[in-house]
């Protein structure tokens, strides 16, 4: 189950409802996967074969084919990433800058946990999201943001595009923004 942490003032909304309700004024989608489907030794290995991404495509292919037809994506696939992975510091560090992109940016997170942190209005500044196995979000286009791992950098998502070739981040240098800690 995703929660909320507004970075300014810690405060932390949780629960389905409340978590919606909050990220639909900013336009985030956010819906839920029934992760539990996936099949136990995928659950846990994070870093897949090419194989085994297949079967996790497999495995939500109903939803993935569902949330292509409602918002126009073309193309998907599945990211793993943890300690395992090749220069993982590296890949963070690059995930951890703010930017855009010209589409929508969507996780389904299937296993592991990771963070969205997203530029709200200026009242709210930013907000983390939490993700959970099950959730899925999209940011929209043009809205600045960045996405990083939790503090056990293992995650297995789902990544969607409407562009053929992927999305292109966007640098969104902003001197307002302040890094903290993350769990």
């Amino acid at each position: 189950m995703a929660e909320i942490v507004i970075r300014n003032t810690n405060e932390r909304i949780t629960g389905d409802e409340n978590v919606r309700n909050f990220l639909d004024k900013y336009e985030v989608l956010y819906e839920k996967w029934d992760a539990s489907k996936l099949d136990s030794e995928l659950q846990n290995n994070f870093a897949l074969t090419d194989d085994q991404k297949s079967a996790v495509l497999e495995t939500f292919d109903h939803e993935i084919k569902d949330l292509a037809a409602r918002r126009g994506y073309q193309i998907w696939d599945v990211i793993t990433l943890s300690e395992q992975t090749p220069d993982i510091e590296e890949k963070l560090a690059k995930f951890e800058e703010i930017h855009t992109h010209a589409e929508d940016e969507i996780r389904a997170i299937v296993a592991g946990k990771g963070i969205f942190v997203i530029k709200a209005t200026d009242d709210v500044g930013y907000f983390n999201v939490e993700l959970s196995p099950g959730d899925v979000i999209s940011v929209p286009e043009s809205t600045p943001h960045f996405f990083t791992l939790m503090e056990n950098k293992q995650i297995i998502a789902v990544r969607l595009f409407i562009e053929k070739n992927g999305w292109i981040a966007d640098p969104y240098p902003d001197p307002t923004f302040i890094k903290q800690a993350q769990n």
